[in-house]
């Protein structure tokens, strides 16, 4: 590995180092450089106005953290060759490469059935073949089939470096403090026991903020109600547009969008069709702002009211009850909007929206937190914490949220 680095000025974290050779080239790589079009927040900025930052940031500051782990585990006696070392570093830099515009949007409208992180292994193995097969032991990592599960771990897993960063990250750019996990702090306290990522009886307390945070980040910062009638506003509006398109109308798109807006691209299409992964590289946000922007003067009354409700900050309304909404109120509502724009009853029901969203912050099914005490034994932080927050975090909270059009607005 090349001693000679790159460096570039993170607000979080400080001067990142960036070693010439592979880890320089993937960050120069265009279908990295696509993330600094792409915010790692989605819609969020329609609540907190500072998270402006990029998913490419965040790749650098999870490669960032990624790089500090390494020289922890290194320190504790824990071997990684320097070859493994790079191949871990790579993954994280590229977890985040299949992303579309706006998060998850993507995947409920235009795209269906082949998530974010199908793409990212598509694109990773895409890149492999372009650099002769340098990515080969990243891929094995990312996709846990390399003997060392623990790198794995820490590309994807309860304390994995994506989790760790973007906390911190998501926390300084949208001003919501309590959400600054004590990144430093974890990363001491890890180590290896029998090939599995473990947290020395030390780091409880740290731990136990971590999860703290990210119960606060998510139904404080992500799944903020006007955040989630924000991104339904915009779901609407692409199914909209991609049902205008189905009956042959004209709607304007950039080449990428037209192509998702005019044909339907399922999972199979993706590992079919090189053009799709073509055409999905070439989207990033500006492709769907500047498409809502033509789209508020466009002749179809629901295309255009959603599509200036997105530009203009006309946000739906929100009510969120711990039950589901009533099929009576939903069939008010629709008539009301119905009447109100003079738009047929079935056009309406684009006006309102009732996801149901489901979170737990710990699940010891999906990849347990264990405490390494000094006498060599583990526990789970269930069982080692004595806060009864830990109990709390594993139960699964479901809010339903009802989002429909402000009729006030547009009496």
């Amino acid at each position: 590995m090349s001693y000679e680095s790159k460096i570039i000025n993170d607000p979080v974290f400080g001067f990142i180092k960036i070693p010439k050779g592979l880890l320089y080239n993937l960050v120069r790589h265009p279908l990295l450089q696509r993330l600094t079009r792409i915010k790692q927040l989605g819609l969020s900025s329609v609540v907190y106005p500072g998270a402006q930052h990029t998913r490419f940031q965040h790749s650098l500051g999870a490669y960032y953290l990624m790089s500090e782990a390494i020289q922890q585990l290194t320190a504790k006696g824990n071997f990684i060759f320097d070859s493994e070392a790079e191949a871990v570093q790579a993954a994280i830099l590229l977890h985040d490469v299949g992303h579309g515009p706006f998060s998850h949007v993507l995947e409920d409208t235009i795209v269906q059935g082949i998530s974010h992180e199908e793409i990212s292994l598509l694109l990773m193995e895409r890149i492999n073949r372009e650099m002769n097969g340098q990515l080969a032991l990243a891929i094995r990592i990312f996709r846990d089939e390399y003997p060392k599960r623990f790198l794995h771990q820490l590309v994807s897993g309860q304390l994995d470096m994506d989790r760790l960063d973007y906390l911190r990250r998501d926390s300084f750019y949208t001003g919501v403090t309590e959400g600054n996990i004590g990144s430093a702090r974890i990363i001491k306290m890890l180590d290896v026991k029998d090939d599995q990522l473990v947290v020395e009886a030390k780091g409880i307390y740290s731990i136990e903020n971590f999860l703290m945070a990210r119960r606060l980040m998510y139904w404080q910062v992500y799944l903020h109600k006007t955040s989630v009638a924000y991104e339904r506003m915009l779901i609407s509006a692409l199914l909209r547009a991609k049902e205008l398109a189905a009956r042959g109308e004209e709607v304007f798109a950039s080449p990428a969008l037209r192509f998702f807006l005019y044909n339907d691209i399922g999972r199979e299409a993706f590992f079919d069709r090189p053009e799709c992964l073509e055409h999905f590289v070439q989207l990033d946000d500006n492709d769907i702002w500047t498409a809502l922007k033509v789209w508020c003067s466009h002749p179809d009354k629901v295309l255009s009211v959603l599509s200036t409700g997105m530009v203009n900050r006309r946000i739906f309304k929100v009510e969120i009850s711990s039950d589901p909404v009533a099929c009576e109120r939903k069939r008010e509502l629709q008539e009301t909007i119905s009447r109100k724009l003079g738009i047929a009853l079935n056009e309406a029901a684009y006006f309102i929206a009732t996801p149901g969203i489901e979170r737990n912050m710990y699940d010891e099914a999906d990849d347990s937190i264990d405490i390494l005490y000094n006498d060599g034994t583990i526990r789970n932080i269930a069982d080692a914490s004595d806060m009864l927050n830990i109990s709390l975090l594993s139960k699964k909270v479901k809010k339903y949220y009802l989002c429909y059009l402000r009729l006030e607005e547009q009496a």
